[in-house]
Formats: structure tokens, sequence, C-alpha cells
């Protein structure tokens, strides 16, 4: 069986550990004290490093390193998702780039024809991480004010009217979200591969978006039977509709020689958080919204940062990951060998594939690729292999 991991891009900088949260890697901060205050060279100068030149080589490091690609994230402090995915294609040869995106927020028109072009430009290397929102003040950021059910049904019809266009020929289309006639993509654009696409959603409205249309259901690291049930009840959705699909687990790692070494990078980087941090988690506790993935995740925390061993859940399974750098709660820490058996135990359990992530990226690329991709056998089988790239 060939398991695919991506690794993540980090669009909008990183520090350089754990216990740093200055993101100067990538998105130069300016603090005072004894971080970087200017970047380049001595006495404030520029070297013409940028921000793209980081991204440029944490991608050829998890190209090096045998990940399959790597997730471009899609948030309001990153980068652009689709542009950064183009500049890769010419830094990279063989590295996958997942495009994350909300499909409300482009017209299916422009989003075939970008995809088919980028598709055409880097030899079929693009695919999608299909994202709906989780309501709240985050997709009002966005100037979105469609209900929960509602983005989900227009992710659905937006994801119809892709694969139409992506047929040839004359397409036509009226439903409640998008009116299409006679559209088509320009001949040079026909022929190209589709993209694989990455589902992201717990609610039952994105399960039944995701059986329609996913190639691989994508969740958050949940503990083990929660995300048993919901890969479960995916795929009994997408069995009644004829359809077969894989899952894939995103989840954050800290993996070292030793579980010492994890732990204590990890209780480190928990002794190291800011009154700033502590203020976020709170509010972070107390937040209620229509994202279910994002209650899901909540709901596996504690409500007070007494000490970072309250956080773990399971051996070598820490949900306190997003007080160290936002995002996703849990994550695996541990020795190289427990990570990769955490990572064969969520293969066991129905996933296909990963999203794996560790700061900074580019090092732990390196670390990763080297110390724990090679030992991942998924399902126990000796002459079960990566699908790395190359």
């Amino acid at each position: 069986m060939a398991i695919d991991i991506f690794w993540r891009i980090p669009t909008h900088g990183e520090p350089s550990s754990l216990r740093n949260k200055l993101h100067h890697r990538g998105d130069w901060s300016q603090q005072e004290g004894d971080h970087i205050v200017h970047r380049g060279l001595a006495g404030g100068g520029s070297d013409g490093f940028n921000s793209l030149d980081y991204i440029a080589e944490v991608a050829r490091a998890a190209e090096i390193s045998g990940f399959h690609g790597g997730l471009i994230p899609s948030f309001p402090m990153t980068d652009e998702p689709w542009a950064i995915s183009s500049f890769l294609a010419r830094e990279t040869s063989t590295f996958r780039f997942m495009i994350a995106f909300q499909p409300g927020f482009l017209n299916p028109v422009t989003a075939a024809r970008m995809t088919a072009s980028l598709q055409r430009a880097s030899n079929g290397r693009a695919l999608f991480n299909i994202i709906t929102g989780g309501g709240g003040p985050a997709q009002l950021w966005w100037g979105d004010v469609a209900p929960h059910d509602d983005r989900y049904a227009r992710t659905t019809e937006f994801l119809d009217v892709l694969r139409g266009l992506w047929k040839g020929g004359s397409y036509s289309h009226h439903g409640k979200f998008y009116q299409l006639e006679n559209a088509a993509l320009p001949a040079q654009l026909l022929g190209q591969e589709f993209p694989e696409i990455y589902f992201s959603g717990s609610s039952d409205a994105a399960l039944a978006s995701a059986s329609q249309h996913a190639d691989f259901y994508l969740s958050w690291l949940e503990p083990f039977d929660q995300l048993k049930e919901k890969f479960d009840k995916v795929k009994e959705k997408t069995d009644k509709l004829g359809r077969k699909v894989k899952c894939a687990v995103r989840v954050d790692i800290v993996a070292r020689a030793t579980e010492e070494e994890a732990w204590r990078e990890v209780r480190r980087g928990f002794e190291n958080l800011s009154d700033a941090d502590k203020e976020r988690y709170a509010r972070f506790a107390q937040q209620t919204g229509d994202s279910v993935g994002a209650n899901r995740q909540r709901n596996n925390t504690p409500k007070t940062l007494d000490n970072y061993r309250d956080f773990i859940l399971h051996p070598n399974i820490w949900s306190g990951f997003s007080l160290l750098r936002g995002g996703q709660t849990n994550g695996i820490v541990g020795s190289y060998e427990q990570v990769a058996e955490r990572l064969d135990d969520l293969v066991k359990l129905g996933a296909d594939a990963f999203i794996l992530a560790s700061t900074p990226h580019l090092e732990e690329a390196y670390r990763v690729g080297e110390e724990v991709l090679p030992l991942v056998q998924g399902h126990g089988a000796r002459n079960s292999v990566l699908r790395a790239v190359g």
C-alpha cells in the first residue's frame, strides 16, 4: 500500500523553534531586544533574500527528503496559495502543490482556467485542499455571510461546475449559486489531469459534500475512536454513491532521537508562553462558532494552562499545539520510532495519506524525511512503500 505524505509550507513565516515566538523566517518581524530587528546584512542593509526564497528552500527540502508535495495554506495572514504554487512550480521538479482555497471566493470558470494553466505549466503537479470555512469573525473577514450548510452546498455546486468545464466542449449550468451559458476552456488547456481533491470538514453537510467530490477526506488529528467514526461515516456515504474515498490526516509532530528530547522541546515551548498567548488560548477555550471541526478540537483540550502534561490525551498525543504555533490542537510527540508507530496506527485506522508539519519547517523537513518516513510501514506490511517524489 502506498501512503502519500505531504509537508506543510509556512507561507506566513515562522520562528526558528517552538520556543521562539518571533516569526522572522520568511516574514521578518520587527521587535526590540535580542531578536532580529532588520533583515539582511549587518547594519540593516538588504541582502536580497526574501520570504519567497525561504518558502522555496522549504519546498526543495521537502522534495529532497521524500515528501510527495506540500500544503500551501490559506489564512488571512498568509500569501495567496495560487501565486505561491505558480512560483514553486519553477523552483521544484516533482514537488506537488496542495492549494488550499475556499470555493465561495472564486468563480469556478476562473478556477478551472487557473488550475488547467498550472497543470500545463507544472506537468500535472497541482491538487486541491478544499476548505469551506468555519464561520464567525474569520468568515466575515473574507466577506462571506452565507450560513454553514449553504457554504457546503455552494462548494458542492462549485466542484460540479469545475468538473463539467474540465470535460471539454460547451458547458452550461443553472444552479442556486452559479449560472453558466456555453462556457468552455481554451483548447490548449484541455486534456490536463484533473487535480486530486483533499476535502476538509467535519459536519454532516461537509461529509455529504465530501462524499460526492473528495478523492481524500482530510481531517485534523482527533482521538482515534472519534477519527475512525468520522472515516467510517464518509466512506459509508461514498459507498452509497458508488464511489470510493481515501482518508488523510493533517498532524503536527515533534520527533527527536528520544522521547525525553521530544517532550523537552514541548515543555520549553509551553514554559515560554507569553501573556498574549495565554489570553489567546482563553478566548479559544470560550469561543463558539459553526465549525464542527474546530469545536471537536476545542472539546479535547483543558480549560486551564497549569502544566503541559495536562494536554496529553494518549501516549504520544498532545493537544497543546495551537498554543505553540496556532492552528490545530492535536499532534504527535515522541521518538522517531514512536512517531512512526503512531502514524502506522492511523494507517491501520484508515488513513491513506498525511500532511505533516513541524517547526521550523526547513530543518524539520530533513529530520522527519530522514528519521521518521523510512520507519512508516503502513498497515505493518514490510513491503509497503512511501510514494515519495522522484
